[in-house]
């Protein structure tokens, strides 16, 4: 008998994804295998927003914690370790189910992606990183553009880490990384994308900081640096982290720190809608003013009674 199709749950950050999910996976008998690449991260609880205690307790959740915030994590580690989680979760006769809102990850496991074998060079990172803090992260795009303009195409030029990795890999191969970015055989997947109107969303990005930093997501961020964290580990790049790490620093006062941080996560909701759109077989659901509760139904007879879409083997990119 062939396993079931695997199950994607994707969505913006605060669109209600882990309640839906842990629901949704004690109806699927399913695994949680989280697809975000901050949650990796150990001792990054609350600005990740982590599943709770009682959230793992209730349903098995697959690939937090993965490494030390002072370390690099890599898409393909991320492959790896998933494709392991979903094969070790079907083995012991559960369903997988993928949940994150890094559209990248999802890619990497739906799409099989060939990434390519580079080793971080942090002295390289280091320069163009240097470069990005000295004359904008619009100047290091630019250098993308030039040496591959289908990637640049691809990356926005605030997201600092892929442009690196992607002038990495050029650098080191003599190849632009676009052209080595195969796939591999796609899964039999069923995607579903949870979205809300954006006033509903940015209400629950707004509340979300709030209880963020009530829950001590500054003294979280001191521990982080006090512990030897540099702020230019990937890690530290993470919403909340950064902004209140610049605050720490004295760069800007509390007020605008809170401030950023609202803003930028709002960005960053409208970025990942952008990005999942663009995957053509998400099916939607629209959770406007919405629970959970009243979500699960809908969600579990598409993941129950949609067909397997096959993975595409061209992805589809629009500016």
């Amino acid at each position: 008998m062939p396993a079931r199709p695997l199950a994607v749950l994707c969505g913006p950050t605060a669109v209600g994804k882990t309640a839906l999910a842990v629901a949704l996976a004690q109806h699927l008998d399913a695994e949680i295998v989280c697809a975000d690449s901050r949650t990796v991260y150990r001792g990054m609880d609350i600005g990740t927003a982590k599943p709770s205690a009682a959230a793992r307790a209730a349903v098995p959740h697959h690939l937090l914690d993965v490494v030390d915030p002072q370390e690099t994590f890599t898409v393909a580690q991320f492959q790896r370790l998933a494709h392991a989680a979903i094969a070790d979760i079907r083995r012991r006769g559960k369903q997988p189910l993928l949940v994150g809102g890094t559209g990248l990850y999802i890619r990497a496991v739906v799409d099989d992606l060939r990434i390519p074998a580079v080793a971080p060079d942090p002295v390289l990172r280091a320069r163009l990183e240097a470069v990005a803090r000295t004359r904008g992260p619009e100047a290091l795009h630019g250098q993308l553009q030039a040496l591959d303009p289908v990637a640049a195409s691809r990356i926005h030029p605030h997201n600092v880490r892929r442009v690196v990795r992607a002038l990495e890999v050029c650098l080191a191969t003599g190849r632009p990384i676009s052209s080595q970015q195969h796939r591999g055989e796609p899964a039999a997947v069923v995607l579903v994308g949870i979205w809300r109107a954006r006033a509903d969303l940015y209400r629950r990005i707004e509340t979300r900081v709030d209880e963020q930093l009530a829950a001590g997501l500054l003294e979280e961020t001191r521990q982080l640096l006090a512990h030897g964290v540099p702020l230019d580990a990937p890690a530290m790049q993470g919403l909340g982290y950064k902004e209140l790490a610049g605050y720490l620093q004295g760069h800007y006062d509390y007020a605008d720190a809170v401030r950023l941080l609202k803003r930028n996560t709002r960005r960053y909701a409208k970025r990942q809608l952008t990005w999942f759109r663009k995957d053509t077989r998400i099916r939607w659901v629209d959770a406007t003013g919405v629970e959970p509760h009243v979500l699960l139904p809908r969600v579990h007879a598409i993941m129950e009674t949609e067909h397997a879409v096959p993975g595409r083997r061209e992805w589809q990119h629009h500016r």
